[in-house]
C-alpha cells in the first residue's frame, strides 16, 4: 500500500500481536501501530475516534470467523472493533481461516450482513491452510487485496464499462484420456486473468470461465471453474447475455471419443486414440449470441502469426482478435510477460512486449475505443 502511494496505520488485535510485533508494522508503515484503548497516551484525546476519522479506508486483514461476527454484530470491545464502528469510511474485510469455519452459515450470514452494509470483501482463497490441510480459507494474496483497493480508489472517468458485463475465458481445458491422464496444453491463464481484472477496475461486471488453473481469483470477479471443452461451453453460454465476450483460453481442440473407464496400460509398442472435434466455443458465441456488442478472441501461434490471426478473425466472424507467438523465451504460455498484436478488420494494434497485467489494461482500452468505433 505504501508503494501504490497510500499513508498506512496499523491497528492490532491482541490476537495478531501473538503472531507479528507491533514494532514490525510500526517499521513497515512509517507511524506507531495502535494495540489497545486502554493507551493512555494514545487515548488522552480520544485517539480511536481520530483515527476513525482520519481514514479514508480502512481494511481488515486477515478477517477471522470471530472478528468477521463481532463486526458484523456491531460489537465494540477492542481497538479494531471500536474503530470500524466509529468510521464512516468504507470497509473492506480479507476473510482468512479454517475450510468448515468458512463454510459455516453462520459465516456466510455475518459477511451477508457486512456486505449488505456496503463493505468490500476480498477473498478467500482456495489452497493450503495452515492447520496442514487444503481449501477455500486462505487468505487472499498481498497483491490481490491491494488491487481491491487500487480499483475502489479509481476516478469516474476511468469506469468506462460501468454497466457492462463482461465474460471471460481463461486458463486450459483438460480431455480426460482414462481416470489417470489427459490432454492438456501450457496455457497458465495468467493473461486471461489479467483482462478479467482489468475490466473489473473499468466499472464491468464481469464472469471468469476458468480452467484448471492455480490463480487467485482477481476481486470482484466472479469465477466459474470448470475442466473440459463441453464444461467450458456450458459455463460460458449460461454467463450470457453479456455485452463483451473475451476468450482468451485455450481450449482444447480435440477431446477423446469415449474416455477409458479404467487406467490404459502400457501393453503395445504404440497407441492410437479416437479424438473428436470440441465445439469452437469462440465461432458459436460470435454466430449465436445477439446481446454481445464485441467478441474478442485470442490467437496463440508458432508461426504466420498475422496470417492465422487475421484469417480466424474472419472465418470466426470476431470482432477483435489478440495473437501472440508461443513457444519463444520469455513470452506466451507460463510466463508473466506477452508480446501480442491486435487485429480488427481494417486495423492493428501492437503491443509493446512487458507484463501481462499491463498488456490487460492496454487490451481494455483498445476494447474500449473498438466498442464505440
Amino acid at each position: 500500500l505504501r508503494e501504490a502511494g497510500a499513508e498506512v496505520q496499523v491497528a492490532m488485535t491482541a490476537g495478531a500481536q501473538q503472531f507479528v510485533t507491533p514494532l514490525s508494522f510500526q517499521a513497515l508503515s512509517g507511524n506507531p501501530t495502535r494495540t489497545s484503548l486502554w493507551d493512555s497516551a494514545a487515548e488522552a484525546s480520544m485517539g480511536h475516534i481520530e483515527l476513525a476519522r482520519w481514514a479514508d479506508r480502512i481494511v481488515v486483514a486477515p478477517a477471522t470467523a470471530d472478528l468477521l461476527a463481532r463486526l458484523a454484530h456491531g460489537l465494540a470491545d477492542d481497538l479494531v472493533t471500536t474503530l470500524c464502528l466509529a468510521t464512516t469510511a468504507p470497509i473492506t474485510v480479507a476473510p482468512a481461516m479454517n475450510h468448515c469455519m468458512w463454510a459455516h452459515p453462520a459465516t456466510r450470514a455475518n459477511l451477508d450482513l457486512l456486505a449488505a452494509r456496503g463493505a468490500q470483501v476480498v477473498g478467500p482463497e482456495d489452497g493450503p491452510l495452515a492447520e496442514g490441510e487444503s481449501g477455500p480459507g486462505r487468505l487472499s494474496e498481498p497483491g490481490a487485496i491491494v488491487a481491491a483497493l487500487v480499483s475502489l480508489a479509481a476516478p469516474a472517468s476511468d469506469l468506462a464499462l460501468a454497466g457492462l458485463k463482461v465474460v471471460v475465458s481463461a486458463g486450459p481445458t483438460y480431455e480426460d484420456l482414462d481416470p489417470v491422464r489427459y490432454l492438456g496444453n501450457r496455457s497458465s491463464g495468467k493473461m486471461g486473468f489479467a483482462v478479467a481484472d482489468s475490466a473489473r477496475r473499468r466499472g464491468a461486471e464481469v464472469i471468469l470461465v476458468a480452467g484448471p488453473v492455480n490463480l487467485p481469483t482477481p476481486a470482484g470477479v466472479r469465477r466459474v471453474d470448470v475442466r473440459s471443452a463441453a464444461q467450458m461451453r456450458e459455463a460460458v453460454f449460461a454467463a450470457f447475455p453479456a455485452d463483451i465476450y473475451i476468450g482468451a483460453a485455450a481450449v482444447a481442440d480435440y477431446t477423446p471419443r469415449v474416455p477409458a473407464a479404467n487406467k490404459i496400460k502400457k501393453s503395445n509398442e504404440s497407441l492410437a486414440l479416437d479424438l473428436v472435434r470440441t465445439p469452437d466455443i469462440l465461432s458459436e458465441v460470435a454466430a449465436q449470441t445477439q446481446s454481445l456488442k464485441l467478441v474478442v478472441g485470442f490467437a496463440a501461434e508458432t508461426e504466420n502469426v498475422a496470417d492465422y490471426a487475421r484469417g480466424k478473425l474472419v472465418a470466426k466472424r470476431l470482432d477483435l482478435i489478440v495473437a501472440n507467438r508461443v513457444g519463444v523465451a520469455d513470452a506466451g504460455f507460463e510466463s508473466d510477460r506477452n508480446a501480442m498484436t491486435a487485429y480488427w478488420r481494417d486495423g492493428e494494434k501492437v503491443f509493446s512486449p512487458g507484463a501481462k497485467t499491463r498488456l490487460a489494461d492496454e487490451l481494455i482500452d483498445l476494447v474500449v475505443e473498438r466498442l464505440h468505433a
